[in-house]
């Protein structure tokens, strides 16, 4: 399927970072979004800069080493992980990371986003949502994890940095940073009446077939 044409998808990134900082889960400079372009190269928002305040003029095009090929501003110094989410997976279009109260919690208190019980969270993001262990920022360790992680899973929460989602467009990341949250909210409540069941393993397999059968999650490897 082609990409959309460059100018609607630097109007989509704008909007989708203020949507981030209207939904509570940026503050501050926080978050970071990229989109995949044609010719190796990633359209990105820039460092040091409010979600709610990204506008055109402020995007930065980068190549996959993440040297700037158009733009005045910074990149954001996480770039690295995003890189890394795309050479683990060729077939995703965008990363998004932000910083959902909910699940950040989860990811600073090193509770599992789990366990799956709902089928709708297997159907959009797989049978787990991760943790990639507390790692100093911009280390190869964090990196590497992440590049691992991103194999598997189309979202993980980084212990102590918020969630990372990846999709085929920027929509369908930024539904499953929404999905991510939505759950870990659901988690808090009902762990505080219960204990939570996972789906029986063989409602999970279904499920994940039903998945497969969607297109969605990792590609095989060729």
């Amino acid at each position: 399927m082609p990409s959309p044409p460059l100018p609607r998808l630097r109007a989509d990134l704008v909007a989708t970072s203020r949507r981030l900082h209207q939904m509570g889960w940026v503050a501050n400079h926080d978050g970071n979004l990229s989109v995949r372009l044609t010719g190796d190269r990633l359209l990105i928002t820039p460092t040091a800069v409010s979600k709610l305040d990204v506008d055109d003029a402020m995007l930065i095009i980068v190549d996959l080493d993440g040297k700037v090929l158009e733009g005045r501003k910074k990149p954001f110094s996480e770039l690295e992980l995003h890189l890394a989410a795309y050479r683990s997976r060729p077939e995703i279009e965008c990363v998004i990371h932000a910083h959902p109260p909910h699940a950040t919690a989860f990811g600073l208190v090193g509770v599992e986003l789990g366990p799956i019980a709902m089928p709708e969270i297997v159907v959009s993001l797989g049978d787990s949502i991760p943790t990639v262990p507390r790692l100093m920022p911009k280390t190869p360790e964090l990196v590497k994890a992440v590049e691992a992680t991103a194999a598997k899973v189309d979202a993980m929460l980084l212990a102590g940095n918020g969630a990372l989602t990846l999709g085929a467009s920027l929509e369908q990341a930024l539904l499953r940073m929404e999905l991510v949250e939505h759950y870990a909210k659901i988690l808090s409540i009902a762990r505080g009446l219960g204990t939570v069941q996972a789906l029986p393993p063989g409602d999970a397999k279904k499920l994940l077939e039903a998945r497969a059968k969607a297109g969605l999650g990792p590609k095989p490897k060729a």
